[in-house]
């Protein structure tokens, strides 16, 4: 197996606190940072894909990505994030992926105060699609041109004009 310097769950985990970086204010939050670890009340490290910061600062809540393709988060998952919360004296916390929650994991987030977010794994910090706070999203932090039709195809255009498909209505995820 070749080794990936920079594996997609990686990216996939620094485009997903971009994105809640840019919405931030949607969930209350002033900021969101990049993986790092958090001490917690038990004496263990937890480390967390992204966190973010409300309240000037002084309240925190922690971020968990799963680029999971084909499944939803378990609620195993779940749970480990509602403990991590607990043991972290977090305000919340957001799971982000492309499929969503099962239903015992809704649930749990639901008791524990975890928001789910489904990000597109194909977003890139230019162009985004996602799903939270019972809305689709989509985001360009690019200059783009948009056409409204049935059918939703986003694209990205490099310097050169070369044109990437970004996501597509038609095609699953």
């Amino acid at each position: 197996m070749a080794y990936k310097k920079d594996p997609s769950w990686k990216s996939y985990e620094e485009i997903a606190a971009f994105v809640l970086n840019q919405c931030a204010h949607e969930f209350g939050l002033d900021s969101v940072e990049g993986k790092q670890s958090v001490a917690g009340k038990s004496g263990t490290d937890w480390e967390v894909d992204a966190l973010g910061w409300a309240d000037g600062g002084t309240a925190h809540f922690l971020i968990e990505c799963k680029k999971h393709k084909d499944t939803a988060i378990s609620q195993a998952i779940t749970g480990s994030l509602a403990f991590q919360i607990l043991d972290t004296d977090a305000k919340g916390g957001f799971l982000v992926s492309p499929q969503g929650l099962q239903k015992g994991a809704k649930k749990i987030a639901a008791a524990s105060g975890i928001q789910e977010i489904k990000l597109d794994p194909r977003s890139t910090t230019s162009a985004y699609f996602g799903e939270w706070l019972g809305k689709l999203r989509v985001g360009f932090t690019e200059e783009a041109g948009i056409q409204i039709s049935e059918h939703l195809s986003i694209h990205a255009i490099d310097k050169d004009g070369k044109k990437t498909e970004l996501y597509d209505s038609d095609k699953s995820p």
